[in-house]
């Protein structure tokens, strides 16, 4: 078919089209909603709410990296592969997925208080939004602040003008969780410098081996990654360095 046959039904379209739209307007339901209860709380309509909900489900990757285990356990686990020189296994998926649900055991007690507080009374439509979202976060808080340094506390807070806070509750978002992060990263390191020293020990001895044999043109990485793996085999280490990283969080 040309061009031409496809006009008529072009110019049909065009001439429904705002009697479509119209009756879309007028059959369709308000988006935004906020009712006024009679003592004074406010109740939002589905869409908003659904609305709020796909939104914060965008923010749900920064938190779960930004607020919880996450940081220190993945960043422990890639200078692990780091340090017995196998660049990939394994891979990013695995040590993601490890990570994960790592994660979801250390932080599950706060889960399950969050749960409690905040989403099962805000189901019951026993508590409104905004109570919901203040109560559900103050489990989430007292983790953070167990596990930042009052030195990286001070130190942003002086940051922002602000001389100290008289209750660890006076202490902002915006304020805790950087503070949180930066622990949480010095943390990761200490963990990871200890995990390389033996690794460390093994290419030295490897290097000082192959130089004195005259061998300088065999890489020592060839010759000391079988010894770091049996090593690391040897001592259980995913036992330990599981142990290790889930009770860094309860002392």
């Amino acid at each position: 078919m040309s061009l031409r046959s496809y006009f008529p039904w072009l110019l049909l379209g065009l001439w429904l089209l705002p009697g479509l739209a119209g009756a879309q307007v007028g059959q369709g339901i308000e988006a935004v909603t906020i009712t006024t209860d009679e003592d004074g709380g406010e109740t939002w309509s589905v869409t908003l709410q659904i609305l709020v909900l796909m939104t914060l489900l965008t923010l749900l990757p920064a938190a779960l990296i930004m607020m919880t285990a996450f940081t220190r356990i993945l960043i422990v686990l890639a200078i692990l592969r780091q340090g017995l020189g196998t660049s990939q296994t394994p891979s990013n998926q695995i040590l993601i997925g490890l990570a994960f649900f790592l994660t979801l055991f250390v932080m599950a007690p706060v889960f399950e208080e969050i749960h409690e507080v905040a989403v099962e009374p805000y189901l019951a439509e026993e508590i409104g939004t905004e109570e919901a979202l203040e109560t559900g976060i103050q489990p989430l808080r007292g983790f953070m602040l167990e596990q930042t340094r009052e030195s990286d506390l001070r130190m942003f807070a002086e940051i922002n003008g602000i001389d100290g806070f008289e209750d660890p509750d006076d202490i902002p978002l915006s304020l805790l969780v950087p503070s949180f992060v930066t622990s949480e990263l010095k943390t990761a390191f200490q963990i990871g410098f200890l995990i390389l020293i033996p690794f460390l020990i093994i290419d030295l001895v490897v290097a000082s081996v192959l130089m004195s044999m005259g061998m300088v043109m065999l890489s020592p990485l060839i010759i000391s990654l079988p010894f770091k793996v049996m090593l690391f085999v040897l001592v259980d280490g995913w036992a330990l360095l599981m142990n290790t990283l889930a009770t860094s969080f309860f002392v």
